[in-house]
């Protein structure tokens, strides 16, 4: 999932917000050194990406892209599934989308002395570029995949990915509506578990 999904599922917690983000900057073994709540953030942000690729849907759906971008799906299907998340707000949160993306904006500007320096620069770009509000538009879902594939070392597997990805919309479509409702479970659950 990527930062509206991950924001939603730590919602209203702001250890878990902050370490959601954070999550996709800190890597290796979790012994400590980060603040207790953010680090709880961070094993949210795992626990719920490790569910998200293992989950029944998500594997069929990664089966059924076309092959030259099979490769990279992770990466895709996060970006195309904050996109409906975005559509389909109403169904999943009672705060309107807008009010969500400002409470998060706010909590993440109050946590992020606690942060990354990687995360306290994509706080100033979400910031800057009210990038939340931006999924709500499909082409944001290549532009950011784009922008993404411009840290690969050899080439930018993105550039023309809106050829192969927005065929596929229907079905990622489909595929969202089935899945998030077992990812909003699994994440209340793991909460729970981290407590």
């Amino acid at each position: 999932m990527n930062f509206l999904a991950h924001f939603h599922l730590a919602w209203p917690d702001a250890g878990l917000v902050a370490g959601g983000l954070e999550g996709d900057y800190c890597k290796g073994p979790l012994r400590g050194e980060l603040p207790q709540a953010i680090e709880r953030g961070v094993r949210l942000h795992r626990a719920i990406d490790a569910y998200t690729d293992s989950h029944p849907v998500v594997e069929q759906l990664r089966r059924d892209l076309p092959a030259q971008i099979r490769r990279y799906a992770g990466i895709l299907i996060d970006l195309s599934f904050d996109h409906y998340l975005s559509l389909y707000w109403a169904n999943f949160s009672e705060i309107p989308l807008a009010e969500f993306n400002r409470q998060i904006y706010r909590t993440l500007e109050q946590q992020q002395h606690q942060l990354s320096d990687g995360s306290r620069d994509m706080v100033a770009r979400l910031l800057e570029y009210d990038i939340l509000s931006l999924y709500h538009d499909w082409d944001t879902v290549p532009a950011s995949a784009a922008r993404i594939g411009q840290r690969f070392r050899r080439h930018n597997p993105f550039l023309d990915v809106d050829a192969q990805l927005t065929p596929q919309r229907d079905k990622l479509e489909q595929a969202f509506l089935a899945f998030y409702p077992d990812l909003q479970a699994f994440s209340r659950e793991r909460q729970k578990a981290l407590n």
